[in-house]
């Protein structure tokens, strides 16, 4: 998919936060080498930077504008287009860290246990994807998805994510981590409107629906569905504003 970063970063401050409270948990003191996977447009590596400003901090990524955006917010950090599934270092990292990534890779059995024998001793697997149980938001997406005038095309964007629930994390990773530290939070993220919830997952998420529709029109009608849902589902506010519910799921597995 091509990604687009300034309507990813429409929202940064929300999709930096969970990156930052994952980073401020992982009890590594003094790491060498970090790497942030699925780095995105650079947000979530420069809180890596910020927490080890001693360590060598690397962004990967396999979206050439994502990587085209992090190199120009942060012209000297270290780069690489790859995709996760191709990540294979050569030496070992201090810390893995993934935010809001790791959900577009299959197979979370085999990649969680492959991540983490990519950490040093004393090292630390970190990431956060959404939680498994949908959002209403994302329910209404899968809903219309499978209407009849969409569901021919929608079997890939309806299987494209994977999300396990905290318990799975846990029997993959505990007969082999020294420690685990695993959590969720919901968060409340105040809106300006019903059309902000659907910009925001516009970005991610509902990409590969869109994208797999043939024209403008069918997309336009697409989204104008979701937001009447969204309208007809998440209150206003006194203010005028409107809470978006976001639960996601945290994962630090210590070597």
């Amino acid at each position: 998919m091509d990604w687009q970063p300034d309507r990813y970063l429409l929202f940064g401050d929300e999709r930096t936060r969970p990156a930052a409270d994952l980073a401020a948990r992982v009890q590594v003191e003094n790491p060498k080498a970090a790497v942030d996977l699925g780095c995105g447009p650079g947000n979530s590596t420069e809180v890596l930077r910020r927490r080890w400003p001693g360590a060598r901090v690397l962004g990967v990524d396999n979206s050439p504008e994502m990587i085209e955006a992090a190199r120009a917010a942060c012209p000297d950090g270290e780069w690489m287009l790859l995709g996760i599934e191709q990540w294979a270092p050569e030496s070992r990292f201090d810390v893995v860290f993934s935010n809001a990534a790791l959900q577009w890779v299959p197979d979370h059995g085999a990649l969680v246990k492959r991540l983490f024998g990519c950490i040093a001793a004393g090292g630390a697997l970190a990431f956060q994807i959404p939680s498994e149980r949908f959002s209403l938001v994302r329910s209404f997406i899968h809903e219309i998805a499978q209407e009849p005038a969409w569901v021919a095309r929608m079997a890939r964007p309806l299987a494209l994510l994977t999300m396990e629930s905290p318990g799975f994390y846990y029997d993959r990773l505990a007969p082999s981590a020294r420690s685990l530290d695993i959590w969720e939070t919901e968060y409340q993220h105040v809106l300006e409107s019903h059309q902000a919830i659907v910009d925001w997952i516009s970005s991610t998420g509902l990409r590969p629906f869109l994208q797999a529709l043939g024209t403008v029109d069918e997309r336009g009608r697409f989204v104008e569905q979701l937001l009447e849902r969204v309208r007809e589902s998440y209150e206003t506010r006194a203010d005028g504003k409107v809470l978006y519910p976001f639960r996601r799921t945290f994962v630090i597995a210590y070597a």
